[in-house]
């Protein structure tokens, strides 16, 4: 007899991405101790001995609630049950930018990079599920978000480090992970944050989709997770076209400017000028977060609406110019 349905679920999950690791790799899970990354880090411990791959387990503390530290000890003592080996909590401190949601995923996130570089991992598994991607995709349109926002969390990615961050999950519910927690005898941990109203996250998880399932029927967490891979094919490839458009339209400029032809520079479909823009603005210096449409657009209008306005002001102390047959960005000051 096999195992349950949802334990197979998940365990062929990671098979999948474990083959197309390098044999003998070290893989860690992330791991909260919520019913998702313990199905995850389950899954993990069963299959990466027979895919011949090393299989360890990290958990982070944010020290946000009172006996943060005690919970993290007890998901380490959960993973080194699972044969996860290393097995080890890091505590950081949230102290970031941009809302305490964006503070406690980038501390997490550099507590992470640093984990698996010191271990040589070659992979961190993720643990988000289809609810979580059909969540981001809700609040990305609720935002009013671009296509990249919209197509949601992609299944693998690197972020500044070298460090390889897998989502193994994407394409199961969370349903199914809970299923597969109790198949294997696990105890999830239910974070009392996810119930918290204060987070829209929590509110769109809790009020928005059940909504939109009691009015449109059931099935449309999977249908906005679907939607949200169709668009990051579509983004992918825009932003291929874009990158090599921004290649062909740089000038040659003094200083440690962005310079673009403004004359190629129009001529491109809004959809290629608009991510030319925005990889112009990232370069010269503004940031990610918080570098908005909005932004984009009026620096935009310095391309195809130009009636004599000065310069648009860009977060972080970036400006854009409009000079000579060109489009300059900058630091205040520099352009």
């Amino acid at each position: 007899m096999g195992p349950d349905p949802a334990v197979a679920a998940v365990r062929l999950a990671v098979r999948r991405v474990l083959e197309e690791l390098p044999e003998g790799a070290m893989v860690l899970a992330a791991c909260s101790g919520g019913a998702d990354s313990l199905a995850l880090a389950g899954a993990l411990a069963f299959e990466a001995p027979r895919a011949g791959r090393q299989a360890g387990g990290v958990t982070i503390d944010h020290g946000l609630q009172a006996g943060s530290g005690e919970r993290a000890d007890a998901v380490v003592r959960t993973m080194a049950d699972l044969d996860l080996d290393p097995s080890g909590s890091i505590a950081v401190t949230v102290d970031g930018t941009g809302g305490p949601e964006n503070a406690a995923r980038e501390a997490r996130y550099t507590a992470l990079d640093a984990a698996a570089e010191r271990l040589g991992a070659a992979a961190v598994l993720l643990g988000h599920t289809q609810d979580d991607q059909a969540e981001t995709v809700l609040l990305g349109l609720a935002r009013g978000s671009g296509t990249r926002s919209l197509s949601g969390m992609p299944a693998e990615f690197r972020r500044r480090s070298d460090v390889l961050y897998l989502r193994p999950l994407l394409e199961l519910d969370r349903a199914t992970t809970r299923r597969a927690c109790k198949a294997m005898g696990l105890d999830p941990w239910d974070d009392p944050h996810n119930v918290d109203p204060a987070y829209a996250r929590v509110r769109v998880r809790h009020e928005a989709l059940p909504v939109l399932e009691k009015t449109l029927g059931p099935g449309v967490a999977e249908a906005l997770a679907r939607t949200a891979k169709m668009l990051r094919e579509d983004a992918d490839y825009l932003e291929e076209v874009a990158a090599r458009a921004f290649a062909d339209l740089v000038a040659p400029d003094d200083g440690e400017r962005v310079a673009l032809r403004l004359d190629g520079l129009k001529e491109q479909p809004r959809a290629i000028r608009t991510r030319v823009l925005r990889m112009a603005a990232l370069k010269a210096g503004s940031p990610a977060g918080t570098l908005a449409a909005v932004h984009v657009d009026a620096v935009e209008r310095l391309v195809t609406a130009w009636r004599g306005q000065r310069h648009v002001d860009l977060p972080g102390g970036v400006r854009a110019v409009r000079r000579y047959g060109k489009l300059l960005l900058g630091r205040t000051g520099e352009v």
